[in-house]
């Protein structure tokens, strides 16, 4: 068990990014109080567009030290449409940093909380829980830098390797095993496009042979095509979806919806020796300083972030805090009159964090 206070690089970015780290920060500091033998130590760096457009760079030196010393990161969310790289891309430091420090699960667990709205009538979208695991380190995203030297097309590159496929369905198995444990289905579906790329077989190829030794864990295949037909139909039929990276970016987009659209989602990016935690949602430049922002995926975010603390370092206290927010924003959204303003309601960042507070000492 682990008695030492952890290191937390905190990454706020850009836009809303900031309100709502705000917001989850003592959200956090108010968990870890009611725990107790559980500290912190935060380092804040700017990194994103802003930085960018003053400095050059949007993930300066001191960020990556900071990054590359921390037990964890909390980001927040990083970019600006109207700041651009030289070759027309948005700033993107998350993807940097899921690169360099090789952050290659991410994790987006999709479940709908008491009392949150779902698009979906069926009575079972109350049961939606499942997590989506998408690789981030190959995949079609793997060649993004790269420009072909003909100027008149232009192409991107599948990368499927059988190291970054074994590792990352490991993880997946991993998980769906710990989820078994706690009650879940253990079933384990791969989402992939077999039956016309052929990086896709070989992704399921690696898949069978590291599912094979595993006969705890049902598995599963799905076209990603399909896969986006049945998460609308019936996503309560899933328990772990794991997928390439750009099926995964789409995908996670579309199960968000499903439990109320991106300021609900959190997500997790991990690696075997860093991990960084963001909600999946973007800058949201029309609503910046209006008090509107959604800090709930932040909220939950840092919650996932204390289960990978925890279980990396055995730390009991780290998993209950935790487990405490989740609760905790489970009651506040329970109660049935907390409704964000994307979903027609008043409920701005400010009310959000206060209902959650108040659930947390409730507790």
């Amino acid at each position: 068990m682990r008695n030492a206070t952890y290191k937390i690089a905190v990454m706020p970015g850009d836009g809303i990014g900031h309100e709502v780290m705000d917001a989850a920060l003592p959200v956090l500091a108010a968990a870890a109080d009611k725990v107790g033998g559980l500290t912190f130590s935060f380092t804040a760096e700017n990194v994103g567009a802003d930085v960018y457009r003053a400095r050059g760079t949007d993930i300066p030196d001191a960020a990556w030290a900071a990054a590359e010393g921390a037990d964890a990161i909390l980001f927040g969310a990083a970019g600006d449409p109207e700041v651009r790289y030289p070759d027309g891309r948005e700033i993107a430091p998350q993807l940097d940093l899921r690169e360099r420090l090789e952050l290659f699960a991410g994790v987006r667990p999709l479940r709908l909380l008491p009392g949150a709205r779902s698009p979906l009538a069926d009575p079972r979208a109350a049961t939606i829980d499942l997590v989506l695991i998408r690789e981030q380190t190959e995949g079609l995203f793997s060649a993004r830098q790269q420009r072909d030297a003909d100027p008149d097309s232009a192409s991107d590159v599948m990368k499927i390797t059988r190291a970054g496929a074994a590792r990352l369905f490991d993880f997946a198995v991993n998980l769906t095993r710990r989820r078994k444990a706690a009650g879940h289905a253990g079933r384990l579906t791969l989402v992939d496009k077999a039956n016309v790329l052929n990086s896709m077989a070989f992704f399921r190829e690696v898949f069978d042979q590291r599912l094979a030794p595993h006969g705890d864990i049902s598995g599963d295949y799905v076209y990603v095509d399909a896969a986006a037909l049945n998460l609308v139909r019936a996503p309560w039929d899933y328990d772990v979806m794991v997928t390439e990276n750009m099926f995964g970016d789409i995908l996670s987009d579309l199960d968000a919806g499903l439990v109320g659209g991106m300021g609900m989602a959190p997500s997790g990016d991990i690696g075997l020796n860093h991990a960084l935690f963001q909600p999946a949602h973007g800058t949201a430049p029309d609503i910046v300083g209006q008090g509107k922002a959604n800090p709930t995926a932040m909220i939950l975010s840092a919650g996932m972030m204390l289960d990978w603390l925890g279980d990396r370092h055995g730390d009991p206290a780290a998993r209950r805090a935790g487990d405490m927010i989740r609760a905790a924003v489970d009651s506040a959204y329970g109660a049935g009159d907390l409704v964000p303003h994307e979903h027609g309601g008043a409920a701005g960042t400010g009310d959000i964090q206060a209902a959650v507070l108040d659930a947390l000492a409730a507790l």
